[in-house]
């Protein structure tokens, strides 16, 4: 997760960073226990929890509001047993208990079919078009970002056509990757390379020219040569904001990955949602994005990690 370190980011504390931190997931998690547990706050059906005179009310229905009045003021002036219920949100919004059952029970459940995954196999799948897309734009999307930062006449032939490019949809790429590619997974990775490799380049082009100019000037002083200053002093001077683009980037990749999975045969977390949203297991649902939030996050936190270690001169002038 990438840290503020400007100036006005100055003084604060690292135990103040970690509880600002902690209090950015809390706010959210506090606003949805208010809306799933407080019943005046939003509650727009109610569940019946007796049906009573009602023909059609079953224990654990929803229902609107103006439709349960209405069939309990029409059986208690027939004399009929009155429903009774309590207010209630839609089948969409599940409270936040009923998600984290959901995480847990997700992982235990053995599939109903014997041609389907259990998720932390369809996560699996996922985890590796991720991987294979990204590893692919970034094998061509770094050398070309920095080439372009660096030299006037390889922006002027790239970057205009990239820019253009990166704003094409990359989901409208799906059906040529499919007849193309087939309808597996090499389709998905397509995509994830699409959606990633543009930004890529234009984004790392950009850290790139970003250099301290004193550093090229004092090294074509001492003589380096055109080379020797991509190779010695342009990527070693910048290669700590590289890294950091490379994590942002990342996190790019994720977004695409539902809009992927969809392309030719549906695969990995993304068939798991769309199966559970089809039999409105909204539970289920909201745990499978959660869980895709958390392998990014972790992903993005041990990339942090690692670059502390790579770079410890990067973390000691941040403390500075």
């Amino acid at each position: 997760m990438a840290t503020y370190s400007g100036p006005l980011g100055r003084g604060v504390t690292p135990r103040a960073r970690f509880a600002l931190g902690v209090a950015s997931f809390l706010l959210p998690l506090g606003l949805w226990c208010l809306v799933s547990y407080v019943p005046f706050v939003w509650h727009p059906l109610v569940e019946v929890t007796v049906p009573g005179g009602v023909s059609y009310f079953e224990e654990g229905m929803l229902v609107e509001h103006a439709v349960f009045e209405k069939e309990r003021d029409t059986v208690a002036e027939a004399g009929q047993p009155v429903p009774a219920g309590v207010p209630a949100n839609p089948v969409y919004l599940p409270a936040p208990h009923q998600v984290a059952s959901a995480f847990y029970t997700a992982f235990t459940t053995k599939p109903l079919r014997r041609d389907e995954k259990w998720l932390h196999e369809s996560l699996w799948t996922s985890i590796q078009v991720i991987f294979w897309g990204f590893v692919l734009s970034s094998a061509f999307g770094v050398p070309l970002g920095i080439l372009a930062g660096s030299y006037l006449t390889v922006s002027k032939l790239t970057e205009p056509f990239i820019e253009f490019f990166r704003y094409l949809p990359a989901p409208a790429f799906g059906a040529l990757a499919v007849a193309i590619l087939g309808i597996y997974e090499a389709p998905k990775i397509a995509i994830i390379f699409i959606g990633t490799f543009f930004q890529q380049v234009l984004v790392i082009a950009n850290t790139t020219r970003k250099i301290d100019p004193t550093l090229l000037e004092a090294a074509v002083t001492l003589g380096a040569k055109r080379v020797s200053l991509l190779f010695k002093v342009v990527i070693p001077g910048v290669v700590t904001h590289l890294y950091l683009d490379m994590r942002i980037l990342l996190g790019w990749a994720w977004t695409y990955l539902i809009v992927a999975e969809l392309i030719g045969t549906s695969t990995g977390i993304t068939w798991f949602i769309t199966q559970q949203a089809r039999y409105k297991n909204f539970a289920n649902v909201y745990a499978a994005i959660i869980m895709i939030g958390i392998l990014g996050l972790t992903t993005d936190l041990f990339l942090g990690w690692l670059g502390a270690r790579i770079f410890p001169w990067e973390r000691h002038r941040r403390r500075a």
